[in-house]
Parts: structure tokens; C-alpha cells; sequence
């Protein structure tokens, strides 16, 4: 997490992060984390595992639910999500501290399994993942939340080689909110005090 020694008086933030239920919680999120460039493949595989629970729900759904994902998904170790047995994903969809889809957290377990092999493949996920953007983060230049795409030529890319290599719940929408959740694309608006960090 990027922790910001002190925020800039009254610090104007993009408008995704204001007035939620969830308060605090989320522009702590898009204070500390949002946009901040990831190179841990724990933390990665986390923010694919929270992006695909999130399709057709809100962020604050999942971000709202995120210590409990922690919990229950062995703090995201692929590893052990990989093992998960159908007996565990039946006791994981009687919990309501998560999404209690089947086929997400199904997805979840096909996905821990595909996180493997590329690590396997490339020497680490962050190297295949971050090859979409040549390595470095892409910094946008919006000057509202409007201007902000739902999808890119990246994430389409992207999306198109994570379903070729077997990941679930991957579609070019949701590879881009992974891009921006981890800083693979600053999408934070120009007047945001997060833009120039």
C-alpha cells in the first residue's frame, strides 16, 4: 500500500470515491491504493479475484466484503485457493461475508489454477500481466470521470489471452478496472491530487 504521509488540505479527489455508504473505507482505497502501481503477484491475484467477484455489483459491494475474501480465500494464496476442494466452495457459498456465486467463486479456484501455470510460464504473473502495458503504467490524461473508458485496446488484449490461457471471468470491462485498480493505467482525474503521485 502507497500511505500517504499527510493529505493536502481538503484534497480534491476523482468523484468514483465520494459520498458512499462505505465513507472512509473508500477514499482511504482510492487515497492509498487506487492507481498505485502492483508488482506483488499475491496482491495481483487478489485484485483479479475481488474484479471478477465485482461483475455486475458495485466496487463498494466488494471492496465492503474485502476482509472477508481475505479470510476466506487464504489471504489470496493461489497456492491453496488452487487446492480448494468442491467441499470447500460449497462451505464458501453458505458465507455471507462474500459474493456467494458459484460460478465466481468457481471461477476464482479455475482462475488460482491458470495464475499458477503463467507464473510457471513467465517467472512471475506481474511479468506476463504488466507486458500489456510494455512494463510501465499508462498515464492518462482525463479531466472528468466521463472521459474515463470502460475498455481499452489493452484490456481487450488482455482479455482475449487471459481466456485463451483458461481465467474465468476476465472480459476486457473487467481487465481495465484491473488496470486501474493496480496502476497499470493512472486513471485518476487531473484536478485529483493522485493524478501527479
Amino acid at each position: 500500500m502507497n500511505v500517504i504521509a499527510s493529505l493536502p488540505k481538503n484534497p480534491v479527489r476523482c468523484s468514483w470515491c465520494e459520498n458512499t455508504a462505505l465513507g472512509k473505507v473508500y477514499t482511504d482505497y482510492h487515497d492509498h491504493e487506487w492507481g498505485v502501481p502492483v508488482h506483488d503477484d499475491r496482491v495481483l491475484f487478489e485484485f483479479l479475484i475481488l474484479e471478477g467477484a465485482q461483475a455486475g455489483l458495485s466496487w463498494s459491494t466488494i471492496l465492503a466484503k474485502r476482509d472477508n475474501y481475505r479470510r476466506l480465500f487464504a489471504d489470496f494464496d493461489p497456492v491453496k485457493v488452487a487446492r480448494f476442494t468442491e467441499k470447500k466452495i460449497e462451505a464458501l457459498l453458505l458465507d455471507p461475508g462474500i459474493v456467494r456465486n458459484r460460478l465466481k467463486v468457481n471461477a476464482a479456484v479455475v482462475n488460482a489454477k491458470a495464475f499458477l501455470a503463467v507464473q510457471k510460464e513467465f517467472g512471475s504473473f506481474d511479468a506476463y500481466i504488466w507486458s500489456f502495458v510494455g512494463g510501465k503504467p499508462k498515464r492518462n490524461k482525463w479531466t472528468s470521470m466521463s472521459g474515463v473508458p470502460a475498455k481499452t485496446a489493452e484490456s481487450d488484449a488482455m482479455s482475449k489471452d487471459l481466456k485463451k490461457r483458461g481465467f474465468k471471468f476476465v472480459g476486457s470491462t473487467i481487465c481495465y478496472a484491473f488496470m486501474q485498480a493496480t496502476g497499470m493505467v493512472n486513471d485518476h482525474i487531473v484536478t485529483c491530487f493522485r493524478h501527479g503521485k
